[in-house]
């Protein structure tokens, strides 16, 4: 909703930046749909994706359940209950944290690296067909400024 009342102390958008942010959002939801669609043929949500890629990421794809939630912008009981259906499928495993006490790991199993190594090829081709071939170079490099931009910004 954008409306210029003078007297009001609410900041609302003009129409170009409501169009730019209504634009945006589209942009996200489309990209994430057609990602996550073609995931699924390998079994895998979003999230499970994203928890094994950055775990494989880390030295011995391991990662302490804080640091993997602070990563994925969860809170570390949203995180526990997903690492929770991803054990079930042996996607991951827990260990004791030996620095923290109270604290577990988060281990990619034999199946996850498997799993991952099966579905990255079809998630990098997803990413490109939706995301990084539809732009021209230029687009894509000043994409990539603008996020960086915004994702660097202090909460």
């Amino acid at each position: 909703m954008s409306t210029n009342n003078e007297e009001s102390a609410v900041r609302w958008l003009t129409v170009e930046e409501e169009r730019a942010w209504r634009a945006y959002r589209r942009m996200v939801i489309a990209v994430q749909t057609r990602t996550v669609q073609d995931l699924a043929a390998h079994g895998l949500s979003e999230p499970d994706y994203e928890v094994l890629s950055t775990l494989s990421e880390r030295p011995h794809g391991t990662s302490t359940l804080r640091e993997q939630a602070t990563k994925m912008g969860w809170s570390r009981s949203r995180l526990s209950r997903h690492a929770t259906r991803m054990e079930a499928r042996d996607l991951i495993r827990r260990a004791p944290d030996p620095t923290d006490g109270r604290g577990c790991l988060l281990v990619l199993t034999e199946t996850g690296w498997d799993t991952l190594r099966e579905a990255a090829p079809t998630h990098l081709d997803s990413v490109r067909r939706h995301f990084v071939d539809r732009l021209d170079p230029e687009e894509l490099a000043a994409l990539g400024r603008i996020a960086e931009k915004i994702a660097d910004e202090e909460p």
